[in-house]
């Protein structure tokens, strides 16, 4: 049987850059930082008081109030980042076989707000407690899909993935493998979450996980920097169209990039920590080329996981040049984690985009916020510190990793007849 071919076709965002793509490739090529104080509640006690948060964003314009009323911020996100996808991708719905067509949506924690303001509602609730019929729907991290699902009839595979971190990345690759086993030609998929709460932000602060630089939040997300001092929690969504390649022609649908194969892994080492040697990274990476049918020498850049923490960056670049050898000084490194913070479940959705900007535009996008070279970091690597870089990317990598040591990579190209 022919291999069939997955492509993508539809691209939606919010996220701490902007509120549509457009607005993001933007905010990428100019290396624009997201961050600033926290608005989402009070964070004047914590260690840590700024984020990258969505600026703007009215729900009100994409969701009719009363459904609005009964999804979560991060389900709010993935379904009006759904609808600039669908509308971006240009599908006439009533043409579709809505039964083969799913939507796979991941969200590291789902409704996190919604059960912080419950859990504060029932303790001052004295003998009469009090909680919202709507609060297992919206705080359930599934729940983004079955919206979606629901407002497009869409009928075919439907569910989540959580997987910390790498969870919009295992959504693409569920989807993936599932239009390349003939289950669906279409499938909505990325991941959405809205963290940046009184337990996200305590949570991560408790762990030692969060920068604490807050007297100038801007350039605190410093992956790769000798002065890093941990990640910048973000927010927000990032939705892909990804559509068999026949299926996609024949509608006449404009192609942004291939998928051409994805890889997963475990470390099975720490539940934090990243394995000290990147062995998980490594096989994510390996197993992702031989799937895509692609050699080493033949990225041209790579979107690393990149969080501005001490350990993890030194891991992943140990990873990288175990896997790439020689090539690894060819190519183009960059994180875009030093503009958009840490969007936790919706990273690798969100930083797919920026490999396809990449692919599209030939910019490669900065590690802006590099101050002091960190001697442990071989500086050799191009790691695209400070200005975008422009040059012709013909394939990309992005690497996606998440607490528990879940470990994902994507593989996508420029789309070939």
């Amino acid at each position: 049987m022919e291999k069939r071919r997955v492509v993508i076709t539809g691209l939606g965002t919010f996220n701490p850059l902007g509120n549509n793509v457009e607005e993001y490739f933007k905010a990428l090529d100019e290396g624009v930082s997201g961050a600033g104080p926290i608005t989402r509640f009070d964070a004047s006690e914590f260690s840590t008081r700024f984020a990258c948060e969505v600026k703007g964003f009215d729900p009100l314009n994409y969701i009719d109030r009363k459904e609005a009323r009964k999804m979560d911020r991060y389900c709010q996100f993935a379904v009006a980042a759904a609808d600039q996808a669908v509308a971006d991708a240009n599908i006439d719905l009533e043409k579709l076989d809505k039964s083969r067509a799913g939507v796979i949506i991941g969200s590291g924690v789902g409704g996190i707000e919604t059960m912080t303001e419950n859990m504060i509602d029932f303790v001052n609730s004295g003998s009469h407690p009090r909680f919202t019929p709507f609060l297992i729907p919206k705080m359930i991290a599934d729940i983004a899909a079955g919206f979606v699902s629901i407002k497009y009839g869409f009928m075919g595979p439907n569910f989540a993935t959580v997987s910390a971190c790498a969870s919009s990345s295992h959504a693409i690759h569920c989807s993936y493998d599932l239009i390349l086993l003939d289950e669906a030609d279409m499938i909505i998929t990325g991941g959405a979450e809205a963290a940046i709460t009184i337990p996200g932000v305590g949570g991560f602060n408790s762990a030692k996980a969060l920068s604490t630089r807050n007297d100038d939040p801007k350039t605190a997300s410093r992956p790769f920097d000798l002065d890093r001092d941990g990640f910048v929690l973000g927010e927000g969504a990032g939705i892909l169209v990804l559509e068999e390649y026949e299926h996609a022609k024949a509608r006449g649908a404009k192609i942004y990039a291939e998928l051409k194969g994805c890889g997963i892994s475990a470390d099975a080492h720490h539940i934090t920590a990243p394995h000290p040697e990147g062995l998980g990274a490594k096989a994510a990476m390996t197993t992702a080329l031989k799937r895509a049918g692609v050699k080493p020498e033949e990225i041209d850049y790579i979107n690393v996981h990149g969080t501005s923490t001490h350990l993890g960056d030194i891991a992943e670049l140990k990873a990288i040049k175990e896997v790439f050898g020689e090539a690894a000084y060819k190519l183009n490194i960059s994180s875009t984690k030093s503009m958009t913070g840490h969007l936790l479940g919706a990273a690798g959705a969100v930083e797919a985009m920026a490999c396809i900007h990449a692919i599209n535009s030939g910019i490669i996008p900065p590690t802006i916020n590099h101050f002091t070279d960190d001697p442990e970091i071989d500086p050799k690597l191009n790691l695209t510190f400070n200005t975008p870089q422009k040059r012709e990317v013909r394939v990309a990598l992005s690497n996606t990793f998440g607490f528990g040591g879940h470990n994902s990579t994507m593989i996508l190209a420029k789309a070939e007849d």
